[in-house]
């Protein structure tokens, strides 16, 4: 195949590897897959080194340089991640903020600090600075080239996985202007401006639909959707300014998808401390909910009464213990889930200091006692 050819979303290899997808289908599985969030990231000394004094949403907006880090950065320099670690998923490297970008915000990546907004909204009057309408193509096409690119150089060893940021986390950063503990100014519009704050959040919604079936159509095997603030949320606000956007986005994609012939997309949503909104969330049209470490395994099937698969949910700080200590909680965590309708995931994202080594004893702890549960049963 040509190079120019990679960039087109047809002739795609064959799926060697599909136990992610039929995990999130709950379908019987020969082991628990595995991957996880960040797992192209700064843990890893490749990754460091091919973004060294580059900027991050440079980066983003290269296919190519995209394609490289998702894969563990190049095939012809590094070791591939894939290879380093047998990952049952691959997710495309970009970030949640290209969406604010494409309605026209500037976002900034600050050393040492995140993300960075330099002008955020500050009161509803400000939502007339964002584009009305987005041609996500033309915004947001470099993510859809990276997707095609990387589906064709992973030549179907794994499935690869398109995500978006949601509607609330999204205008969370659009008006904190970057990270927030509190969340304090997101949360004055709720309560001050909430006719302003839902047609944000519809705006937003609508941008979102539109870039997940882009990224369907590229080459994207599975969607994450990232609810990251559902935390500083109460209830009452999840369900009034959260749930229902996560619910439009689902169902929007999937009829679109079934007209389109491409319905056999399983979408996961991820809503980080959302642990009082599981009922909820496994009623929600999404076919996997992701849960972090604050769930118990077993009260998770049990709330959501097997409606759904689940993800996660290993406290990312477990992977400073030892590799001995590492495979027992793996053991438990598997055990707590059961082998059907379960991937196995952290419960966040990879931290920057870990060890690869500990990501890579994660991984093989999930396979080998998935395996032997299997075999017991």
């Amino acid at each position: 195949m040509e190079k120019n050819d990679l960039i087109v979303p047809k002739d795609f290899p064959e799926l060697k590897n599909d136990t992610f997808l039929r995990a999130a289908r709950g379908e019987e599985v020969e082991h628990v897959p595995v991957w996880c969030m960040r797992q192209a990231g700064r843990y890893l000394p490749e990754f460091r080194e091919s973004r060294a004094g580059k900027d991050f949403f440079e980066t983003c907006r290269s296919p190519e340089a995209c394609c490289e880090l998702t894969l563990q950065v190049s095939i012809d320099l590094f070791p591939q991640p894939l290879r380093r670690f047998p990952f049952d998923a691959s997710i495309i490297f970009s970030d949640i903020l290209v969406v604010p970008q494409a309605l026209g915000m500037d976002v900034q990546m600050s050393p040492g600090k995140g993300p960075v907004f330099p002008e955020p909204l500050k009161e509803p009057d400000d939502l007339q600075r964002l584009r009305p309408k987005v041609d996500v193509d033309a915004e947001l096409g470099y993510v859809f080239k990276a997707i095609t690119l990387t589906r064709h150089k992973l030549e179907g060893k794994v499935p690869l996985i398109g995500f978006t940021g949601a509607p609330w986390t999204l205008m969370s950063y659009m008006i904190e202007g970057g990270g927030s503990t509190t969340h304090s100014k997101a949360k004055r519009w709720l309560y001050r401006h909430p006719e302003a704050s839902h047609k944000l959040l519809r705006q937003l919604t609508d941008v979102i639909v539109e870039y997940l079936l882009g990224q369907v159509k590229a080459g994207a095997q599975a969607l994450q959707v990232f609810e990251s603030h559902t935390g500083c949320l109460g209830p009452a606000e999840f369900k009034e300014f959260s749930l229902p956007y996560l619910r439009d986005i689902a169902r929007r994609v999937k009829d679109k998808l079934k007209d389109s012939g491409l319905d056999n997309v399983p979408m996961i949503v991820f809503a980080k401390d959302g642990h009082y909104g599981l009922e909820e969330l496994s009623q929600s049209h999404y076919e996997v909910v992701g849960l972090d470490w604050t769930v118990d395994p077993r009260s998770a099937r049990e709330r959501t009464g097997g409606r759904v698969s689940l993800q996660g949910n290993m406290d990312p700080c477990a992977l400073y213990a030892t590799k001995e200590r590492i495979s027992e909680i793996v053991k438990t965590m598997v055990e707590g889930f059961g082998t059907r309708g379960y991937i196995a995931n952290l419960g966040h994202g990879v931290y920057p200091d870990m060890d690869p080594e500990s990501v890579g004893a994660f991984v093989e702890a999930v396979h080998t006692h998935s395996r032997q549960l299997l075999n017991r049963n």
